[in-house]
């Protein structure tokens, strides 16, 4: 009961903190804010990024080279937190060795031998999608630089592409295509993907995450070029994370950290 009361303490006077804050914020589209106005004599920063993305970049997705060179520190350690978050529910959750005070589930069986018909045509039906559903998602995360998408869009639809498996037929049958030990190696992998663009940027003395440095690398016709190509990159590494940590939050939660059956 004591803990309760500490949590709800410490939830109101944080909330109380970013309320207060919240009302030195400029009004939303306020023209005179210092992201529209900027610097008497200079361009705002919201002007700067509408005329300058793609000479910068040569990526045509402003939204793309915002997150991903302007302020890729920012987006670096979302990403970080996504991972953060994952791990953090399966410290939580997970059950490591005896188990046998839970109480067991009902068992599931696979949709195609458990002699109901409406989930054979559910379970035949999710496997004729879920290779769909991945190109799709393939095509997001390749396409995200130039066309809507990116890394945390096509990683959850790919991660969501594992879950459809899981309510279709059972979680066994997801994890068989994405293991727990897979699932962890990716989401780290992911981000070292992110940080190995900006450790190479370093060392070849510029700054981290200062992609037009590394044109020599990735063979590009100038450093514009190879800001678009190190963008892909980064959004390949986000998207790595994203997929491993969606489909690892929804396997322990659905299955109470024990990683079998599910819902």
């Amino acid at each position: 009961m004591l803990s309760k009361v500490f949590a709800t303490i410490a939830v109101v006077i944080t909330g109380g903190i970013l309320l207060y804050g919240v009302s030195d914020f400029p009004g939303f589209g306020d023209p005179h804010s210092p992201a529209n106005a900027g610097v008497p004599g200079q361009a705002s920063i919201s002007q700067y990024f509408i005329t300058e993305s793609y000479g910068d970049t040569k990526v045509p997705n402003i939204v793309t080279s915002v997150l991903a060179d302007y302020r890729g520190y920012d987006t670096m350690f979302e990403t970080v937190v996504i991972f953060a978050a994952g791990m953090a529910i399966f410290a939580i959750l997970r059950v490591v060795g005896d188990d046998s005070e839970r109480k067991p589930r009902r068992k599931q069986e696979s949709s195609f031998t458990n002699g109901d018909h409406s989930r054979i045509i559910i379970g035949t039906t999710c496997r004729l999608l879920v290779p769909v559903i991945q190109l799709f998602a393939l095509y997001v995360i390749a396409h995200g630089h130039h066309s809507p998408g990116g890394g945390f869009q096509g990683g959850v639809i790919l991660a969501a592409s594992f879950i459809i498996i899981a309510l279709a037929e059972n979680l066994n049958s997801a994890l068989k295509r994405l293991s727990e030990t897979n699932y962890l190696k990716i989401a780290c992998i992911g981000i070292l993907i992110y940080a190995g663009f900006g450790v190479m940027c370093q060392v070849l003395e510029s700054d981290f995450l200062d992609y037009g440095v590394l044109q020599p690398i990735l063979m590009t016709d100038g450093p514009e070029m190879a800001r678009s190509h190190s963008m892909l990159g980064v959004e390949i590494g986000v998207a790595f994370t994203v997929t491993a940590i969606m489909f690892a939050i929804y396997a322990n939660l659905s299955s109470r950290g024990l990683l079998r059956d599910g819902l």
